[in-house]
């Protein structure tokens, strides 16, 4: 992600890649690279983390410390984390999103409209994402975010279900199954199914690479520079548009 983030920030002019964090150096940037964020010597706006969930809690009390916003697009974060994003929140500007996609952001939108037509008729909701086989998490937080989003617009009134194997008995009504599978090169699939009596409606995200994660990424620290402290998503970056 660092390299597609660079690519995409040399092709507009209204950004600078100013320095790098990476502990792993091998490729030559016009920047300088620092093993740790505490190492930059480098004045910035805001910083972009796709890293490691491992190495999150440094970074957040990193930008507690000298108050600088900060892009999270790092996932599986433990519920400690998602605390300590809730307390940096109060010192500096933080952008967490499950999913920095466009496309993606504005499905949140589209699922829910639909969930106040489809639920309230009947139909079953059902979520299957896909992703590469070297993707630690499942399912994945997007997954996760659309159940959220949908479930939000159902007044929290259904139950997850991640694995039907160990049961034998009917699908209850109030329920969101998330599947994931894991495979090959795959960038990232998501399907939400409305599935009705004699009817089914899918809405369908596919990512075909990388780019449209970086892609959001900048116009999300495009957006969030000099924002004052809070929590702040990408559904705010597309509404400023």
């Amino acid at each position: 992600m660092g390299q597609t983030i660079t690519g995409i920030c040399a092709k507009d002019d209204t950004v600078e890649i100013v320095a790098g964090v990476d502990k792993y150096k091998g490729i030559a940037n016009d920047y300088p690279v620092f093993d740790s964020v505490d190492e930059c010597n480098v004045d910035y706006d805001v910083i972009i983390d796709f890293s490691n969930a491992a190495a999150v809690d440094g970074l957040l009390n990193y930008c507690k410390t000298h108050k600088k916003p900060v892009v999270l697009c790092t996932t599986g974060l433990s519920n400690e984390q998602l605390a300590l994003v809730d307390q940096v929140k109060n010192s500096t500007a933080v952008l967490r999103s499950a999913n920095m996609s466009l496309g993606i952001n504005t499905l949140f939108d589209l699922c829910q409209k639909a969930t106040k037509i489809f639920a309230e008729a009947g139909f079953d909701i059902e979520i299957v994402e896909k992703h590469h086989n070297q993707k630690l998490d499942a399912p994945s937080g997007t997954a996760l975010a659309l159940a959220d989003s949908i479930n939000e617009a159902l007044n929290e009134k259904y139950d997850y279900c991640y694995n039907r194997s160990e049961r034998r008995e009917k699908r209850p009504h109030n329920e969101i199954g998330i599947s994931a599978v894991r495979g090959g090169t795959i960038v990232g699939d998501h399907d939400v199914i409305f599935a009705g009596e004699d009817e089914v409606i899918t809405i369908s995200h596919t990512a075909y690479s990388k780019g449209v994660f970086g892609k959001g990424a900048v116009e999300a620290a495009k957006f969030l520079a000099g924002k004052p402290a809070g929590l702040y998503d990408m559904k705010a970056v597309i509404e400023a548009k």
